[in-house]
């Protein structure tokens, strides 16, 4: 009796790693998507999905308040083909000398996209102000049609909402 009961741990687990697999073979298969965000001093820069397949990489100046998305083409060699830029100090309210903090990530939203040309993309770029306490959206005007055929392609990055996450300002250090 006391041998049968030693086993059943190993019984166990290797019916839960059958099941796993069983498993893992019927569910679909969502593709994988990461970002990356870096920051030195007084610049950020982050990747982000623009569509499938297709990736854009944000620039952020925090002296000046450009930012600026760049996208790989398709086509080979691979060159950068689609160029987009906005200056955000409007959008924050900021004073470029009053020494602006911001934060920058990218993140995937289903916007709804309608039947132009030109959509938003599927990645958003989301920049945080910290000494006013606001957070903005942006999105890439983008044409898949243009991107696929190899043209070039520019535009200014589509402001999609501000919004305020802290009510007390602070002051730079």
């Amino acid at each position: 009796m006391a041998t049968r009961g030693k086993h059943r741990p190993m019984i166990w687990l290797a019916v839960g790693l059958l099941l796993g697999v069983v498993v893992a073979g019927f569910c679909p298969h969502a593709p994988l998507h990461a970002s990356a965000t870096d920051r030195f001093q007084t610049f950020a820069v982050a990747t982000g999905m623009v569509d499938d397949g297709v990736e854009a990489i944000y620039f952020l100046d925090f002296l000046t308040g450009d930012l600026k998305a760049r996208v790989l083409s398709k086509q080979i060699p691979p060159r950068f083909n689609a160029f987009y830029e906005r200056n955000i100090l409007r959008d924050f309210g900021v004073d470029p000398t009053k020494n602006p903090r911001y934060l920058m990530v990218t993140g995937l939203n289903d916007l709804r996209r309608g039947g132009s040309r030109l959509r938003p993309s599927v990645g958003v770029c989301y920049v945080v102000e910290i000494t006013t306490g606001r957070v903005a959206a942006y999105a890439i005007p983008w044409d898949a049609q243009s991107h696929a055929s190899g043209q070039m392609s520019s535009g200014e990055i589509i402001l999609l909402d501000v919004n305020q996450f802290r009510t007390a300002a602070i002051r730079p250090q």
